[in-house]
Protein backbone atom coordinates (compact mmCIF):
# COMPACT_ATOMS: atom_id res chain seq x y z
CA UNK A 1 0.00 0.00 0.00
CA UNK A 2 1.14 3.53 -0.82
CA UNK A 3 1.76 5.37 2.45
CA UNK A 4 2.41 9.10 2.45
CA UNK A 5 2.36 12.12 4.71
CA UNK A 6 0.24 15.27 4.86
CA UNK A 7 1.28 18.28 6.91
CA UNK A 8 1.25 22.07 7.19
CA UNK A 9 4.67 23.67 6.76
CA UNK A 10 5.05 27.16 8.21
CA UNK A 11 7.78 29.63 9.12
CA UNK A 12 7.88 28.13 12.64
CA UNK A 13 7.69 24.42 11.76
CA UNK A 14 10.32 22.06 10.40
CA UNK A 15 11.39 23.50 7.06
CA UNK A 16 10.22 21.69 3.90
CA UNK A 17 13.73 20.86 2.67
CA UNK A 18 14.67 19.00 5.84
CA UNK A 19 11.23 17.42 6.04
CA UNK A 20 11.41 16.17 2.46
CA UNK A 21 14.81 14.59 2.99
CA UNK A 22 13.70 12.89 6.21
CA UNK A 23 10.45 11.62 4.69
CA UNK A 24 12.23 10.10 1.70
CA UNK A 25 14.94 8.53 3.90
CA UNK A 26 12.23 6.88 5.99
CA UNK A 27 10.55 5.33 2.98
CA UNK A 28 7.37 7.37 2.68
CA UNK A 29 5.89 7.36 -0.80
CA UNK A 30 4.58 10.91 -0.91
CA UNK A 31 4.33 14.17 0.99
CA UNK A 32 1.38 16.55 0.70
CA UNK A 33 1.19 20.24 1.61
CA UNK A 34 -2.18 22.09 1.69
CA UNK A 35 -3.03 25.57 0.45
CA UNK A 36 -4.71 28.64 1.86
CA UNK A 37 -3.57 31.96 0.43
CA UNK A 38 -4.72 33.71 3.61
CA UNK A 39 -7.32 33.45 6.36
CA UNK A 40 -9.81 36.32 6.75
CA UNK A 41 -9.97 37.70 10.28
CA UNK A 42 -13.75 37.27 10.14
CA UNK A 43 -14.90 33.91 11.48
CA UNK A 44 -18.29 33.81 9.80
CA UNK A 45 -17.47 30.47 8.18
CA UNK A 46 -17.05 27.83 10.90
CA UNK A 47 -13.98 25.61 10.85
CA UNK A 48 -15.10 22.18 9.52
CA UNK A 49 -13.06 20.41 12.19
CA UNK A 50 -14.91 22.24 14.95
CA UNK A 51 -13.65 24.74 17.52
CA UNK A 52 -11.03 27.39 16.82
CA UNK A 53 -9.19 27.39 13.53
CA UNK A 54 -5.63 26.09 14.13
CA UNK A 55 -2.86 28.65 13.89
CA UNK A 56 -1.11 26.92 10.98
CA UNK A 57 -3.95 27.73 8.58
CA UNK A 58 -2.88 31.37 8.40
CA UNK A 59 0.86 30.61 8.44
CA UNK A 60 1.28 27.90 5.79
CA UNK A 61 3.87 28.28 3.04
CA UNK A 62 2.94 28.39 -0.63
CA UNK A 63 2.80 24.69 -1.61
CA UNK A 64 4.25 25.04 -5.12
CA UNK A 65 7.31 26.93 -3.85
CA UNK A 66 7.77 24.61 -0.85
CA UNK A 67 7.46 21.47 -2.96
CA UNK A 68 9.87 22.90 -5.51
CA UNK A 69 12.41 23.10 -2.69
CA UNK A 70 11.64 19.50 -1.71
CA UNK A 71 12.03 18.39 -5.34
CA UNK A 72 15.57 19.79 -5.40
CA UNK A 73 16.77 17.57 -2.54
CA UNK A 74 14.83 14.35 -3.21
CA UNK A 75 14.69 11.79 -6.02
CA UNK A 76 11.83 9.38 -5.39
CA UNK A 77 9.13 10.73 -3.10
CA UNK A 78 5.99 12.02 -4.85
CA UNK A 79 5.05 15.65 -4.24
CA UNK A 80 1.39 16.35 -3.51
CA UNK A 81 -0.73 19.43 -3.01
CA UNK A 82 -3.69 18.58 -0.86
CA UNK A 83 -5.54 20.57 -1.88
CA UNK A 84 -4.90 23.46 -4.25
CA UNK A 85 -7.79 25.92 -4.05
CA UNK A 86 -8.25 26.23 -7.79
CA UNK A 87 -11.35 28.39 -7.40
CA UNK A 88 -9.01 31.11 -6.09
CA UNK A 89 -6.46 30.72 -8.90
CA UNK A 90 -6.02 31.59 -12.54
CA UNK A 91 -6.05 28.25 -14.42
CA UNK A 92 -3.50 29.31 -17.06
CA UNK A 93 -0.98 30.40 -14.44
CA UNK A 94 -1.66 27.34 -12.26
CA UNK A 95 -1.27 24.99 -15.22
CA UNK A 96 2.20 26.46 -15.82
CA UNK A 97 3.17 26.25 -12.12
CA UNK A 98 2.02 22.63 -11.91
CA UNK A 99 3.75 21.61 -15.14
CA UNK A 100 6.95 23.35 -14.01
CA UNK A 101 6.93 21.51 -10.69
CA UNK A 102 6.23 18.22 -12.46
CA UNK A 103 9.10 18.89 -14.88
CA UNK A 104 11.74 19.84 -12.31
CA UNK A 105 10.77 16.89 -10.10
CA UNK A 106 10.94 14.37 -12.93
CA UNK A 107 7.20 13.70 -13.04
CA UNK A 108 6.45 13.40 -9.32
CA UNK A 109 3.55 15.85 -8.91
CA UNK A 110 0.18 14.76 -7.47
CA UNK A 111 -2.30 17.62 -7.78
CA UNK A 112 -5.14 17.60 -5.28
CA UNK A 113 -7.93 20.05 -6.08
CA UNK A 114 -11.03 21.20 -4.27
CA UNK A 115 -13.62 23.93 -3.96
CA UNK A 116 -12.69 24.91 -0.40
CA UNK A 117 -14.81 25.73 2.63
CA UNK A 118 -13.93 29.29 3.75
CA UNK A 119 -16.50 31.51 2.05
CA UNK A 120 -14.87 34.80 3.04
CA UNK A 121 -11.53 33.62 1.62
CA UNK A 122 -13.19 32.85 -1.72
CA UNK A 123 -14.90 36.23 -1.84
CA UNK A 124 -11.57 37.98 -1.25
CA UNK A 125 -10.42 36.43 -4.53
CA UNK A 126 -13.55 37.58 -6.35
CA UNK A 127 -15.11 34.12 -6.36
CA UNK A 128 -18.83 33.72 -5.79
CA UNK A 129 -19.13 30.77 -3.37
CA UNK A 130 -22.38 29.73 -5.05
CA UNK A 131 -20.52 29.17 -8.33
CA UNK A 132 -17.43 27.49 -6.92
CA UNK A 133 -18.21 23.94 -8.02
CA UNK A 134 -18.83 24.95 -11.63
CA UNK A 135 -15.68 27.09 -11.56
CA UNK A 136 -13.63 24.20 -10.18
CA UNK A 137 -14.77 21.82 -12.89
CA UNK A 138 -14.07 24.23 -15.74
CA UNK A 139 -10.65 25.22 -14.41
CA UNK A 140 -9.58 21.57 -14.09
CA UNK A 141 -10.80 20.87 -17.62
CA UNK A 142 -8.98 23.96 -18.91
CA UNK A 143 -5.72 22.97 -17.22
CA UNK A 144 -5.89 19.48 -18.71
CA UNK A 145 -6.39 21.05 -22.13
CA UNK A 146 -3.30 23.24 -21.63
CA UNK A 147 -1.22 20.27 -20.46
CA UNK A 148 -2.16 18.00 -23.34
CA UNK A 149 -2.55 20.28 -26.40
CA UNK A 150 0.03 22.22 -28.38
CA UNK A 151 -2.57 24.86 -29.19
CA UNK A 152 -4.96 24.81 -26.26
CA UNK A 153 -8.34 26.46 -26.11
CA UNK A 154 -11.27 26.25 -23.75
CA UNK A 155 -14.68 27.86 -23.93
CA UNK A 156 -16.92 27.61 -20.89
CA UNK A 157 -19.13 29.73 -18.68
CA UNK A 158 -16.36 30.60 -16.21
CA UNK A 159 -13.20 30.00 -18.29
CA UNK A 160 -12.79 31.18 -21.86
CA UNK A 161 -9.56 31.41 -23.84
CA UNK A 162 -7.68 30.23 -26.87
CA UNK A 163 -6.03 29.11 -28.92
CA UNK A 164 -2.87 29.58 -26.81
CA UNK A 165 0.69 28.29 -26.62
CA UNK A 166 1.77 27.33 -23.12
CA UNK A 167 4.84 25.36 -22.07
CA UNK A 168 6.31 23.43 -20.32
CA UNK A 169 4.17 20.34 -20.64
CA UNK A 170 4.17 17.90 -17.72
CA UNK A 171 6.57 14.95 -17.69
CA UNK A 172 3.88 12.54 -16.52
CA UNK A 173 1.50 11.66 -19.32
CA UNK A 174 -1.11 12.59 -20.15
CA UNK A 175 -0.78 14.93 -17.14
CA UNK A 176 -0.17 14.82 -13.37
CA UNK A 177 -2.91 12.87 -11.57
CA UNK A 178 -5.72 15.14 -10.43
CA UNK A 179 -7.01 14.11 -6.99
CA UNK A 180 -10.44 15.54 -6.21
CA UNK A 181 -11.18 16.23 -2.56
CA UNK A 182 -14.53 16.43 -0.79
CA UNK A 183 -16.96 14.11 0.93
CA UNK A 184 -20.33 15.13 -0.52
CA UNK A 185 -22.46 13.42 -3.12
CA UNK A 186 -21.53 16.21 -5.51
CA UNK A 187 -17.86 15.57 -4.85
CA UNK A 188 -18.24 12.03 -6.19
CA UNK A 189 -19.74 13.44 -9.37
CA UNK A 190 -16.76 15.79 -9.72
CA UNK A 191 -14.34 12.89 -9.25
CA UNK A 192 -16.00 10.98 -12.07
CA UNK A 193 -16.17 14.07 -14.29
CA UNK A 194 -12.62 15.45 -13.93
CA UNK A 195 -10.65 13.43 -11.36
CA UNK A 196 -8.06 10.69 -11.62
CA UNK A 197 -8.42 9.77 -7.94
CA UNK A 198 -10.74 10.53 -5.03
CA UNK A 199 -9.14 11.97 -1.89
CA UNK A 200 -11.66 11.83 0.99
CA UNK A 201 -11.10 13.08 4.53
CA UNK A 202 -13.10 13.34 7.78
CA UNK A 203 -14.24 9.73 7.56
CA UNK A 204 -17.19 8.82 9.80
CA UNK A 205 -16.37 5.12 9.78
CA UNK A 206 -14.80 2.54 7.42
CA UNK A 207 -18.27 1.17 6.75
CA UNK A 208 -19.64 4.55 5.65
CA UNK A 209 -16.53 5.19 3.57
CA UNK A 210 -16.91 1.77 1.98
CA UNK A 211 -20.44 2.65 0.91
CA UNK A 212 -19.21 5.89 -0.66
CA UNK A 213 -16.42 4.06 -2.48
CA UNK A 214 -18.88 1.51 -3.85
CA UNK A 215 -21.10 4.37 -5.00
CA UNK A 216 -18.13 6.08 -6.66
CA UNK A 217 -17.14 2.97 -8.56
CA UNK A 218 -20.72 2.40 -9.69
CA UNK A 219 -20.86 5.95 -11.06
CA UNK A 220 -17.50 5.44 -12.75
CA UNK A 221 -18.73 2.28 -14.45
CA UNK A 222 -21.88 4.05 -15.64
CA UNK A 223 -19.67 6.79 -17.12
CA UNK A 224 -17.54 4.23 -18.95
CA UNK A 225 -14.55 4.70 -16.70
CA UNK A 226 -12.24 2.17 -15.10
CA UNK A 227 -12.04 1.80 -11.33
CA UNK A 228 -11.00 5.10 -9.69
CA UNK A 229 -8.26 4.87 -7.02
CA UNK A 230 -8.98 6.21 -3.53
CA UNK A 231 -6.37 7.99 -1.40
CA UNK A 232 -7.43 8.64 2.22
CA UNK A 233 -6.24 11.99 3.60
CA UNK A 234 -5.23 12.05 7.29
CA UNK A 235 -5.81 8.35 7.83
CA UNK A 236 -5.53 6.97 11.34
CA UNK A 237 -1.92 5.85 11.78
CA UNK A 238 -2.63 2.39 13.20
CA UNK A 239 -2.13 -0.91 11.34
CA UNK A 240 -5.60 -2.22 12.20
CA UNK A 241 -7.27 1.04 11.15
CA UNK A 242 -5.40 1.02 7.84
CA UNK A 243 -6.40 -2.58 7.22
CA UNK A 244 -10.05 -1.71 7.82
CA UNK A 245 -10.04 1.08 5.24
CA UNK A 246 -8.06 -1.06 2.82
CA UNK A 247 -10.74 -3.72 3.13
CA UNK A 248 -13.43 -1.27 1.99
CA UNK A 249 -11.50 -0.08 -1.07
CA UNK A 250 -8.86 2.49 -0.05
CA UNK A 251 -5.71 2.19 -2.16
CA UNK A 252 -3.42 4.76 -0.49
CA UNK A 253 -3.25 6.47 2.88
CA UNK A 254 -1.73 9.74 4.07
CA UNK A 255 -0.73 10.03 7.72
CA UNK A 256 -1.06 13.46 9.30
CA UNK A 257 2.15 14.97 10.67
CA UNK A 258 1.42 17.76 13.18
CA UNK A 259 2.99 21.19 12.65
CA UNK A 260 5.98 21.04 14.99
CA UNK A 261 9.59 22.14 15.19
CA UNK A 262 12.34 20.09 13.59
CA UNK A 263 13.21 17.89 16.56
CA UNK A 264 9.61 17.05 17.43
CA UNK A 265 8.74 16.44 13.79
CA UNK A 266 11.66 14.05 13.36
CA UNK A 267 10.59 12.03 16.40
CA UNK A 268 7.04 11.90 15.04
CA UNK A 269 8.33 10.84 11.62
CA UNK A 270 10.18 7.95 13.21
CA UNK A 271 6.98 6.82 14.94
CA UNK A 272 4.98 7.01 11.72
CA UNK A 273 7.72 5.21 9.79
CA UNK A 274 7.49 2.39 12.32
CA UNK A 275 3.73 2.15 11.75
CA UNK A 276 4.27 2.15 7.97
CA UNK A 277 6.85 -0.63 8.26
CA UNK A 278 4.46 -2.75 10.35
CA UNK A 279 1.69 -2.25 7.77
CA UNK A 280 3.94 -3.22 4.86
CA UNK A 281 5.27 -6.26 6.74
CA UNK A 282 1.74 -7.44 7.51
Amino acid sequence: MHIGLCTFVTEYSIDPVRLGRLAEERGFDSIFFPEHTHIPVSRETPYPGGGELPREYSHMLDPFVALGAVASVTERIELGIGIVLLIERDPIVTAKEAATLDLISGGRLLLGVGAGWNLEEMRNHGTDPGSRFGILRERVEAMKEIWTSEEAEYHGKHVDFGPIWAWPKPVRKPHPPVLVGGMSDGALDRVVAVGDEWMPNRVVSPEVLGGQIADLQSRAEEAGRDRIPVRLFAAKAEPRAVQRVRDVGVDSVLFYLPTEDADAAERRLDELAGVAAEIRAG
